[in-house]
């Protein structure tokens, strides 16, 4: 362990950039924590915040979990796919911050009887990065697939003849429309999650809690808002 993290001896929240940043934001602000830095233009991984006892850790999305899992930070923000495709141990998950919705799907090309391969019994060639969800998924169905692991431009897979579909992220669908792809089965709602190190959360209640009531709290006043005509 480094003397940075030796000598901090406060609250580490592990975040990753883009919009799960950006809408997590002003949750963080109930709780009396503001960035001192942005980001997105900052080259530090630790940001300081408005309290010295709270610091942020900038990392992949992927990694967030492994980060709280381990020790390294006590929070985190990570998307419910995340959590599932990690699986999730050593983790608890408090709040759902109901921020960067989404839905994980199958898609296929426009076109495609993907209805009638599942009943014919065909073997599908399925690229995607959620690989457990996937094969849990397709078992379940009892669908014999050929998983291909990819991390990005997934939409390309089927275009090139690499898959027959792809399990992924779906929000607007105006990337699998662009892309000449459907949504044909959805797997999951998917929305961000604060998860906490279960043994910080033991050992070091009294600082965590005030965090995570009041990060509850503006998901509550943002839920009460929402539902104003």
């Amino acid at each position: 362990m480094n003397a940075m993290a030796q000598d901090f001896r406060g609250m580490t929240l592990a975040l990753s950039k883009g919009r799960i940043f950006g809408e997590t934001l002003p949750l963080l602000a109930r709780a009396g924590i503001v960035p001192l830095l942005d980001p997105e233009t900052s080259r530090q991984l630790i940001l300081p915040t408005s309290r010295e006892d709270v610091r942020l850790v900038i990392v992949r999305a992927s990694d967030v979990p492994t980060y709280v899992q381990r020790g390294a930070a006590d929070l985190g923000v990570a998307g419910r796919d995340v959590l599932l495709e990690h699986g999730g141990e050593g983790l608890s998950q408090p709040v759902d911050l109901r921020i960067a919705r989404c839905r994980l799907m199958v898609a296929v090309p426009q076109g495609f009887d993907y209805e009638g391969a599942i009943r014919r019994g065909a073997r599908l060639r399925v690229a995607t990065k959620y690989a457990a969800l996937a094969r849990q998924h397709f078992a379940e169905k009892g669908v014999h697939v050929d998983l291909i692991k990819l991390y990005g431009s997934m939409e390309l897979a089927p275009l090139t003849g690499l898959a027959d579909a792809i399990v992924d992220l779906v929000s607007s669908g105006n990337t699998l429309r662009a892309n000449a792809l459907e949504a044909v089965e959805n797997i999951a709602e998917i929305s961000s999650r604060l998860v906490v190190n279960t043994a910080a959360w033991k050992l070091r209640r009294d600082l965590l809690e005030p965090v995570v009531r009041a990060i509850a709290a503006g998901v509550a006043a943002n839920d009460r808002e929402g539902e104003q005509p």
